[in-house]
This record gives structure tokens, C-alpha cells and sequence, in this order.
């Protein structure tokens, strides 16, 4: 008898093992499921914070003064949303790369316009075998933001202007110079911009291109307004060449109109501030008569208004 039971508990326990099986394995596949999307979701949420991080743009540009000084000149900005926007208070690095050697010139902080500007004196660099110059800016990026640079490489070079006054006519004279290595050389056929200084971005009165000797002459038109005493800064520039990039040279003559920028009141006028006292005592005579008709026309209506008309009475005759 008690092997008939244990047989037939054998065989109970034989037929609940698949379903016995089926239960662990349902019970485990929600854990493994589970464990898998915490592993995707910690992936996707890295992704999320590397994708966070700004991607800054740094607009990088070089321009060669006539003092033979190279102004270094960064702009950094990001796209966010879609919208550009400027970095300030950001800190950028300078460099100087000759061949493998890498030389630090300084670093600025960026303004409320994310520009930063570096003067580099002359004895601070030395031109390769081609008389070419290559600097670097780099920006070494936050928590915020990932790092980023920009390069330049130009050829040395720089503007010389001088101002000729013949008789009432009025010229500029620039010249391209290139330091060789025993005399210096010039480049034809390179557009020189003239260009007067102004309160905002400079005017521009004419343009002229380089000859064999690498002289531009440019005549200045006469009238143009100065300072108070008739100066004005002229300016030669060349803009975005392949080969040396930025140029600017500039010279001070006394060659304008004297404008005063003081401020001073203006006399009586028609177009001005001041009426004349003629049309102030005409249009306060005009508004008088007009108003004072209205008084009256409001008078004479709470008048009528006040006054009752007279009952008519019937008489009758005996």
C-alpha cells in the first residue's frame, strides 16, 4: 500500500514539474526584462548628457597692422534651439605653431559680445622658411560646453599709407609690403579699400589696386566733416586675402570740415525744437478764437435749456 502511494506521488510530482518550470520562468522574464531596460535607460540617459553639452563655434581672424603688430581677433558662439547665441566670460588661449613646437602668446577673456582680441608684438613670433605665420586659438571647454579651436595661417606681411595733398586735390597713397630676406618685395594686383573713419563702421570713399611696385592711389573726396578741428583718420585695408589675410593701416590729416560735437541750442526755427515767436503768438491767437467759439455755443444751449417755454392760455368772451 505505501508503495502504490509513493508511486502515485511520484507521478503527481512528475506531471506538476513542466508547470512548475513554466511559473519560475514566467516569474524571471519580467527581472530579466527589467534589468534590461535600467541598462538602456542608463545608455540613453548618457547619450542625453553628452548631447547636453554646447558645441561652441570659434570664428577666428588675424589683422596685420602697419606697426608690424598682428591683432588676434576671436568670436565664439553657439547654436541653441536653433538661435545663435555669443559666449561671454569665456577664457582663450593663444598659441604660435612653428613646425612641432607650440609657443603660448596669452590668453583673453571674452566681453558681453563673446569677442576677445590679443595685440601680438612684433619680436613675439618668428616666420617659417615662407615667411608664413600660423597661430591657433583654443577654448578648453567647461562642464557645459565641449572644447573647441580654431586656426590661421597667414604670410607676413604689412600696409604703408601716406596722404598727398597737390594743389585742392586730395590722395592717398598705400603700398603693399612683404619683408624677404634681403630686400622687400611688393604684390600686384590686390585691392586696397580707402575708407574714412566713423562713429560706427567706416566709410568708404574709394578703392584701388596694387601697380609692380605695389602702390594703390586713391583720390579723397574734399568737404568730408571731421572733429572740431577739422581731422580725420583715414584708413587702407585689406579684407580676407588668401595669402595674408587682414591688413589695416591708418594715418590722422587735417584734411575734413570742423564739426563740434558740442552741444549747443539751436536757433528758432521752423524745422527745429524753437518755433519762431510769430507762429507761437499766431497759433495761440487761432486756438483762442476756435475754442472760444465752442464756449459759447455751450453756453447758449445750458441757457435755452434753463428757460421754460410759456403756457399758452384760452380766453374765452362772454
Amino acid at each position: 500500500m505505501k508503495q502504490v502511494l509513493s508511486i502515485t506521488l511520484l507521478k503527481k510530482s512528475f506531471q506538476l514539474l513542466p508547470v512548475s518550470v513554466a511559473l519560475f520562468v514566467t516569474l524571471l522574464i519580467p527581472g530579466l526584462l527589467t534589468a534590461q531596460t535600467d541598462s538602456t535607460q542608463k545608455k540613453e540617459l548618457k547619450a542625453t548628457e553628452e548631447a547636453s553639452l554646447i558645441a561652441p563655434a570659434v570664428d577666428f581672424v588675424s589683422v596685420q597692422k602697419s606697426d608690424k603688430t598682428i591683432d588676434l581677433k576671436v568670436a565664439l558662439k553657439a547654436k541653441v534651439k536653433g538661435v545663435f547665441i555669443k559666449l561671454p566670460l569665456l577664457k582663450v588661449t593663444f598659441i604660435q605653431i612653428s613646425g612641432d613646437n607650440e609657443k603660448e602668446l596669452g590668453f583673453v577673456i571674452t566681453n558681453e559680445q563673446g569677442k576677445a582680441l590679443l595685440n601680438v608684438k612684433a619680436d613675439s613670433f618668428v616666420t617659417n622658411k615662407e615667411g608664413k605665420l600660423q597661430f591657433k586659438a583654443v577654448f578648453a571647454g567647461n562642464k557645459q560646453m565641449d572644447p573647441a579651436d580654431g586656426e590661421v595661417t597667414i604670410k607676413r606681411a604689412w600696409l604703408e599709407i601716406v596722404p598727398v595733398k597737390e594743389d585742392s586735390l586730395l590722395t592717398v597713397k598705400a603700398k603693399l609690403i612683404i619683408p624677404g630676406a634681403e630686400t622687400d618685395s611688393s604684390v600686384k594686383d590686390i585691392a586696397i579699400g580707402i575708407y574714412v573713419k566713423r562713429l560706427f563702421n567706416p566709410l568708404k570713399v574709394g578703392e584701388g589696386t596694387t601697380d609692380g611696385n605695389g602702390e594703390a592711389s586713391v583720390e579723397i573726396p574734399a568737404q568730408l566733416p571731421g572733429d572740431d578741428k577739422g581731422n580725420i583718420n583715414l584708413l587702407a585695408r585689406i579684407d580676407e586675402n588668401e595669402l595674408f589675410g587682414n591688413l589695416e593701416a591708418t594715418v590722422t590729416q587735417k584734411w575734413g570740415v570742423p564739426v563740434s560735437d558740442k552741444l549747443n541750442q539751436l536757433p528758432r526755427a521752423l524745422w527745429g525744437t524753437h518755433p519762431p515767436v510769430w507762429m507761437l503768438v499766431t497759433f495761440i491767437i487761432l486756438m483762442t478764437v476756435v475754442w472760444g467759439h465752442y464756449i459759447v455755443i455751450i453756453y447758449e444751449l445750458f441757457r435755452l435749456r434753463k428757460e421754460e417755454p410759456h403756457e399758452l392760455q384760452n380766453t374765452s368772451t362772454v
